[in-house]
C-alpha cells in the first residue's frame, strides 16, 4: 500500500505520508456521515456523500448542518394537533 501512495505522492508533488493522512481524514468523516444519514433515513444525501470525494468537507457540512434538518415525523404531527371540543372526558362526579 506503501508503494501506491508513493507512486501517487511523486506524480501529484505530495508527500506519501500526506496523502495517507488524508485518505485516513476522509474516510472517517466520510463513514460517519454515511452512518448519520442512513440512520436518519435521508437516502438521497447517502448517495450524494457515498459519490462525491470532497476531502471530508460534505461530510462534515451535513453532519453538523444538514442532518439536523429532518421531516417531522407521524408522532410529531399527532402529538402538536389540537384536541377536539367534544373529544373531551368528562369527569364523574358522584
Amino acid at each position: 500500500m506503501e508503494g501506491y501512495f508513493a507512486i501517487i505522492g511523486e506524480q501529484l508533488g505530495i508527500p506519501p505520508f500526506l496523502l495517507v493522512v488524508l485518505f485516513i481524514w476522509t474516510f472517517v468523516w466520510k463513514m460517519l456521515a454515511l452512518w448519520k444519514a442512513a440512520r436518519n433515513s435521508h437516502v438521497v444525501w447517502f448517495i450524494i456523500i457515498a459519490i462525491f470525494n470532497t476531502v471530508g468537507i460534505l461530510p462534515i457540512l451535513y453532519i453538523f448542518l444538514f442532518s439536523k434538518i429532518s421531516k417531522p415525523s407521524k408522532e410529531t404531527i399527532k402529538s402538536s394537533e389540537k384536541p377536539k371540543a367534544n373529544s373531551r372526558k368528562r369527569i364523574k362526579r358522584k
